[in-house]
């Protein structure tokens, strides 16, 4: 069956599914093989510390896929300069752009003239309208389910993704809760034309930077072990918990503050824990998804199961 949407017309890709940014895991492994097996993988620039680790980043997955691939700029999340990690994309002629966790108008503003597929992650109705105006191609739009930063109202994505669908013209991307066939599925009947997965994409054998406890983790853990975290700052992120995470919300209920917390929610904590497991002095972002996590497959046998699942449905659906 084909998969024909507005999504894969838009980036050149054969099913509708786009892999999400990751910080500090999506690198060249994963993305290309999400491009090899059919769908959008992508990098995530801000994690890279110089232009010429993005760039070559960039240059190992146009080794590993002749498939269309995107470039992640969490611009709100790491406070530095996006502008130079920007241009790399730009001169390597990266087919997508992404943009999360911030005011994409600046990047935008560098993208005019620059042939080049623009997304964004929205977590409301109104920001997927100034996406739109803005000119974005598409947006992501992701209910309180997702794991990693999320919207400051907790709408889940069974609502949120009909409203920004009678609201906005260009394709909808569904992001939150997705991790199997029975997810498109029901992205695609809400009115979506794509969706996107990130924790999922975490759980597989191509994700080699997150490490083997972070993955059993998501295959043990239930909907019921994340929690939201950083609300307080009016960022608030679903992740794993932990004994860290509970130290993180102890402080919020203190009403400290960022200066409170910024060593416990760094980037620095982050790796201890998806770099090397040290679930004590870390923590890390995960789905309500996770509770349908059972196995870390490759990546082309997650689609090929996905597809069957959701093939099965569309002939029952006749």
């Amino acid at each position: 069956m084909e998969w024909k949407t507005r999504v894969t017309d838009l980036l050149g890709i054969k099913y509708p599914i786009v892999q999400g940014g990751l910080a500090y895991l999506a690198y060249s492994e994963l993305a290309s093989a999400v491009s090899n097996a059919g769908g959008l993988g992508q990098i995530t620039a801000m994690s890279l510390q110089t232009p010429e680790e993005l760039r070559s980043e960039i240059r190992k997955v146009k080794e590993k896929t002749d498939q269309p691939f995107g470039v992640n700029y969490a611009i709100g999340q790491h406070g530095r300069p996006f502008e130079h990690m920007l241009e790399v994309a730009i001169e390597e002629e990266v087919p997508v752009i992404s943009m999360t966790g911030g005011n994409p108008a600046p990047l935008f503003k560098q993208l005019e003239g620059v042939n080049v597929k623009k997304l964004v992650l929205v977590a409301a109705r109104r920001q997927a309208e100034k996406a739109a105006e803005l000119g974005a191609d598409a947006v992501m739009v992701v209910g309180q389910e997702g794991g990693g930063h999320l919207g400051k109202n907790d709408t889940g994505t069974f609502v949120l993704i009909p409203q920004v669908v009678d609201t906005v013209s260009i394709p909808v991307i569904a992001s939150g809760g997705i991790g199997d066939g029975r997810g498109l599925m029901a992205a695609l009947s809400l009115g979506a034309e794509g969706i996107e997965m990130g924790t999922r994409f975490i759980a597989t054998k191509e994700c080699v930077h997150a490490h083997e406890l972070y993955k059993r983790a998501l295959i043990k853990g239930t909907e019921n072990d994340t929690i939201i975290i950083k609300r307080s700052l009016g960022s608030p992120g679903r992740a794993i918990m932990n004994s860290w995470t509970d130290q993180i919300l102890s402080l919020e209920s203190k009403q400290g503050g960022y200066e409170a917390i910024k060593e416990y929610i760094s980037g620095n904590a982050n790796k201890k824990y998806i770099y090397e497991g040290l679930e004590n002095e870390g923590f890390a972002w995960a789905g309500q998804v996770m509770g349908l996590i059972k196995d870390v497959p490759k990546v082309s046998e997650l689609f090929e199961r996905m597809i069957g699942e959701a093939n099965t449905i569309r002939q029952k659906w006749k």
